[in-house]
């Protein structure tokens, strides 16, 4: 039974709610929850985490609020010891005008953040892109990878097994297939450090980001090496951390994890001046010094906040935000064209996002999925393209405030120039 608000408490399930904070602190310890991990989602099992609480009272109205509760099912699939829901503000960006191979037209962009500014600045940058006629946009390349690793007693053991196995690349494509309708195995490189030998084995996705699909499919084909290899390793792991699964490392610009996306704009010196304050020959001065600081302090790429745009838009429509460690890495360029305008463009090798499975069948991420005309099967390739351009409207945006002496002023503005409720600003 599901209690409203009302004078006696907060919305709950059972009554779960709806007891004093006092009462709770007094009867109940963190030590009470179940031992057992739940995928399950029910009332009860709900209401009996939130008994578990010592401030359960104060804080399940914020998170179990009616909706939540009146299409709890939904979440089933995505989350263990489900207790409820965290509402992101989303905030609208754009009309960004794409001109890809896969991504076409005019995309509304829903971004979801707490941070004040972040929304603005990417929505200057698309209207400033659309307004020149749109960007260019084209997938360069996709797979998402898995990467066991194998130990033997010798370097000639790991050889002999290595070689081998590609003598199997026919049975592991079946093997990997026998797990996924869509996944397909369509690489599989090697590394060899001493005595221990790490595959890597790249997958074509479909619309899906694919990381379940892979590690699935990549545990098939383990099962088999080691059943039928005449070399048996001393011990191996279905992941040796040499993917790069949601992680920035050096082979993150040399290859491709999800797909790999590069977008261009040109802009008349006049519109920057006018619509960004600012000149072409300032924003390239800003981007070859920013990029000597990215080098000198060692970061993987050169960049100015890829992941502010990119963790927006996958929180908001249902992506891995854990995956902006990786896709956040790449690289931008701004240069003077001979006739005074300026290039800019952005290069991403790893964008984990998917159309389809995960988190982008709930209900407010597959809304946020449909604002962009981008829900469903088919479209996975068109979304990496719009976050390209996506990123390219926030590196604009975020350089031209740099250049114009209007960073600090913007944030004290959007984030400062108000006073919150219950505070200060």
């Amino acid at each position: 039974m599901i209690s409203q608000n009302t004078a006696a408490g907060p919305v709950g399930i059972d009554g779960a709610c709806v007891r004093s904070q006092a009462d709770q602190e007094a009867q109940i310890t963190y030590h009470s929850l179940p031992a057992r991990i739940s995928t399950e989602i029910s009332a009860e099992d709900t209401a009996a985490r939130w008994r578990a609480i010592p401030n359960g009272a104060a804080c399940c109205e914020a998170l179990l609020d009616t909706y939540t509760v009146e299409h709890m099912d939904c979440f089933q699939g995505n989350i263990e010891n489900f207790i409820g829901t965290v509402k992101v503000p989303v905030g609208l960006a754009g009309p960004l005008r794409v001109s890809g191979l896969f991504a076409q037209g005019d995309y509304l962009l829903p971004l979801a953040t707490t941070e004040a500014a972040l929304v603005a600045s990417y929505h200057r940058g698309a209207q400033l892109i659309t307004e020149v006629g749109g960007c260019s946009a084209m997938l360069l390349d996709e797979g998402v990878g898995r990467a066991p690793g194998f130990a033997f007693r010798s370097l000639e053991e790991c050889r002999c097994f290595l070689a081998w196995t590609r003598t199997q690349w026919e049975t592991l494509q079946y093997e990997a297939s026998q797990t996924t309708r869509y996944g397909k195995l369509i690489d599989m490189r090697a590394t060899i450090e001493g005595n221990h030998l790490y595959l890597h084995f790249d997958f074509a996705t479909a619309d899906a980001a694919g990381q379940n699909m892979v590690t699935i499919a990549s545990e098939a084909i383990c099962a088999y090496l080691l059943q039928h290899s005449p070399i048996k390793p001393q011990y191996s792991f279905l992941e040796a951390n040499f993917s790069g699964d949601k992680k920035a490392s050096a082979q993150s610009l040399q290859r491709v994890r999800g797909k790999r996306v590069s977008a261009e704009v040109q802009i008349p010196a006049e519109l920057v001046r006018e619509r960004l304050h600012t000149s072409p020959q300032r924003m390239a001065d800003f981007w070859r010094m920013g990029t000597m600081g990215a080098v000198l302090s060692g970061t993987i790429g050169a960049q100015g906040h890829f992941a502010n745009g990119l963790a927006a838009l996958y929180i908001a429509c249902g992506q891995d935000a854990a995956c902006v460690a990786e896709s956040a890495v790449g690289v931008t360029r701004l240069e003077v064209t001979s006739d005074g305008s300026l290039y800019a463009a952005v290069t991403l090798p790893n964008l984990i996002v998917g159309t389809v499975g995960g988190g982008t069948g709930l209900p407010g991420q597959h809304a946020c999925l449909d604002i962009l005309k981008l829900a469903g099967a088919g479209k996975a390739r068109a979304l990496a393209e719009v976050c390209a351009g996506l990123c390219l409207a926030g590196e604009i945006s975020l350089v031209a405030a740099i250049c114009a002496g209007h960073f600090a002023r913007a944030h004290k503005r959007l984030a400062r120039g108000r006073v919150r409720k219950g505070g200060t600003a």
